[in-house]
């Protein structure tokens, strides 16, 4: 007998249209026409602005040649134009490929050809770094300078097409449609890899809709936030603020390069709600001089991911009024997809208490199915215990499509019905993961697993230290020994024997780093430091 839900109730034009974020900017320019949507230096552009400038994008790239499936790649810093790059180039149905602008010419080539690049938009700021790489490909690809008004640095343009001479060639009115499709690809994120050559993770429009979405809701972001691109929007499309601030209705304020001089002036002035970034940026803003922060009397929230955010820093952000959040994920969970949601009972905890539990990497973000800690092996959950390790997992929306030709890598990744990410984590009691290290971070000392995490945070305990990171030497007797490098706070001073005894008095004698080498950190561009290179700086002074 065929139920009476099964006939007549079909989807329809009517009650059925594919999820994508290019409706949010669309609503925004509809309900809020004259509202500033961007801020960047002396320009200012309205909802109804950006919007137009979108379309214009969009219309001007399908009259040469770019339509559906196409990858489109941006070199852009923090600018309106890269903003405009996140709807203009998939109201075509093209693919946006945003570009790390701190990478060589070499892995910029491969990344153009990898994806197949129809179109290179490029800030003359990256002209030289391009240039190179678009030697490499042995064929022509369409390149659009960008001429940023608040750059006046070294570097040309390319000769193709000037981007604001490109958009006046577009309709502002261009009738863009949704998506046939919402599985269909908007972007594509190169992961940051320290071997081989970087794996292509390739977004939905489905799950960039409700990642935009979930970041709203899983942080309480207010309607009509001003939102501070302190994240490089060529990081995993900015955690998907792209979207999330037009779907906001907000205002982004654009900052071309990370200074914290400039990041709290920009605050003081726009009355900064929110900003995201790793924890050396909320590092910076903890340890500026406090004049800087004159001024600033307004409520300000941070999102802070990557390396699990040390004690010191999530303190020291509260000491100053900015309301701090722990977020995690990945470049394949397009970008956050797990939340330290908070207990207002934490606010009596005292303060240390109160950001150990504000350091953990959480729950599941709203609009993800799932995340939990499974032995990798059996895929059985781990006890929650805090104390027994697995691998930290994720399933649902909010996970990649897959890796843009490597089905071998992608079924791996995938195995069992789960995306496995490689970190290390336990399950605590009350049901919130808390992450112990990546799997090729942990240090087997004498046949003991220690966590270079915990090392680490309590390192950044100390008032000396401005960063710090802790990863395996080797060692004849135990194999391999913690060997902890360390970056001073401006003006401080400390010995290894001092920090040996700090160590010492806080945690078992065996995790207690054997060597400690005081020198700047090696970071990426979204300031994670990069320990593969430091993994090759202990070995050396190992053999020393």
């Amino acid at each position: 007998m065929t139920h009476p839900y099964a006939t007549g109730l079909a989807k329809n034009a009517a009650n059925y249209v594919p999820l994508t974020p290019l409706t949010f900017i669309e609503r925004s320019a509809y309900v809020y026409p004259e509202r500033c949507a961007v801020i960047h230096g002396e320009r200012r552009y309205t909802w109804r602005e950006a919007y137009a400038r979108s379309r214009r994008l969009a219309s001007a790239l399908l009259a040469k040649g770019i339509g559906e499936g196409d990858t489109v790649a941006a070199m852009l810093n923090n600018t309106p134009e890269m903003l405009e790059c996140h709807f203009g180039v998939p109201m075509i149905g093209a693919v946006l490929n945003t570009l790390n602008t701190r990478l060589d010419a070499d892995s910029i080539a491969f990344m153009l050809n990898h994806g197949e690049a129809r179109a290179l938009i490029v800030d003359r700021e990256y002209s030289p770094m391009a240039k190179q790489a678009l030697a490499q490909l042995g064929r022509d690809i369409l390149v659009i300078d960008v001429d940023d008004t608040e750059y006046s640095g070294p570097g040309e343009r390319m000769g193709g097409i000037e981007y604001e001479a490109l958009l006046r060639s577009g309709d502002a009115e261009f009738a863009w449609k949704n998506p046939s499709d919402e599985w269909n690809a908007i972007s594509l994120n190169y992961t940051s890899g320290t071997t081989g050559n970087p794996k292509g993770v390739v977004y939905h429009h489905r799950g960039a809709y409700l990642n935009a979405v979930s970041n709203i809701v899983s942080w309480g972001m207010s309607p009509s936030a001003v939102y501070l691109w302190t994240l490089p929007m060529f990081h995993c499309n900015g955690w998907c603020f792209p979207w999330t601030v037009a779907a906001n209705s907000g205002t982004s304020v654009c900052l071309r390069r990370v200074d914290p001089r400039l990041i709290l002036d920009a605050i003081r002035e726009h009355k900064v709600t929110h900003y995201c970034g790793a924890p050396v940026v909320h590092s910076l803003l903890v340890n500026a001089p406090a004049e800087w922060r004159q001024g600033i009397d307004h409520k300000v929230f941070a999102l802070v991911a990557a390396a699990p955010p040390p004690a010191s820093v999530i303190e020291g952000m509260e000491n100053i009024g900015f309301a701090i959040t722990h977020v995690y994920g990945l470049t394949e969970t397009y970008g956050p997809a797990a939340v330290c949601a908070k207990h207002p009972e934490w606010d009596d905890l005292p303060i240390e208490k109160r950001t150990e539990m504000n350091g953990r990497q959480g729950v599941r973000y709203h609009m993800q199915e799932g995340v939990t800690v499974l032995d990798p092996q059996t895929m059985a959950p781990v006890p929650w215990d805090g104390e027994t390790m697995g691998e930290i997992m994720f399933r649902g929306n909010l996970v990649m499509k897959g890796y843009l030709k490597n089905e071998s890598a992608t079924e791996e990744a995938f195995r069992g019905g789960w995306y496995h990410t490689g970190d290390l984590a336990v399950m605590q009691p009350d049901g919130y993961i808390k992450i112990k290290d990546r799997s090729k971070d942990v240090i087997i000392s004498g046949g003991e697993n220690i966590s270079s995490v915990e090392v680490e945070e309590t390192l950044y305990r100390h008032p000396a230290v401005m960063a710090a990171a802790v990863v395996a030497t080797p060692d004849a007797k135990w194999g391999e020994v913690p060997c902890a490098f360390i970056e001073l706070k401006e003006g401080s001073t400390v010995s290894a024997e001092e920090l040996r005894e700090f160590c010492r008095s806080r945690m078992a004698h065996f995790k207690v780093p054997k060597k400690f080498i005081f020198e700047p950190l090696p970071k990426t561009s979204t300031g994670k430091i990069q320990k593969f290179i430091l993994r090759e700086r202990a070995k050396s002074a190992a053999a020393f």
